[in-house]
C-alpha cells in the first residue's frame, strides 16, 4: 500500500490526516509511515534515490514533536522540514 490519492481526498496541507485514518483502519504506524517513504519510493522506481536516509538519496525530511509510532497525529504538526538538502522550515530554534 502506498499513501496518497489524486482524488482530492484531503486539502492541500491536510495530507498527513491520512497517516492517522491509515492506523484507524487497522494499519500499525510504521506501516503507514513506511507507505509514505520506502513503499511510495518503489512504487514510483525510485528506490535508488528516495525513501530513505542514506548517501546519494535526496534529503527530504522533516521532524515532529514526539513519536509518531506511539501518535502517528504528530506527522500532522511538522516542524522541520528539509527539502533536497535545504532547510525550508524551522520552528524548532
Amino acid at each position: 500500500m502506498v499513501f496518497g490519492t489524486d482524488s482530492g481526498v484531503y486539502p492541500h496541507g491536510e495530507n498527513a490526516k491520512q497517516f492517522a485514518k491509515m492506523v484507524q483502519w487497522s494499519m500499525k504506524p510504521i506501516d503507514a509511515i513506511q507507505a509514505a517513504t520506502v513503499n511510495a519510493a518503489e512504487l514510483l522506481e525510485w528506490r535508488d534515490k528516495a525513501g530513505e536516509l542514506s548517501k546519494g538519496h535526496f534529503a527530504d525530511l522533516i521532524a515532529v514533536d514526539g513519536d509518531p509510532l506511539s501518535d502517528v497525529t504528530a506527522l500532522e504538526h511538522v516542524r522541520f522540514v528539509m527539502k533536497g538538502g535545504t532547510v525550508v522550515k524551522n520552528e524548532l530554534r
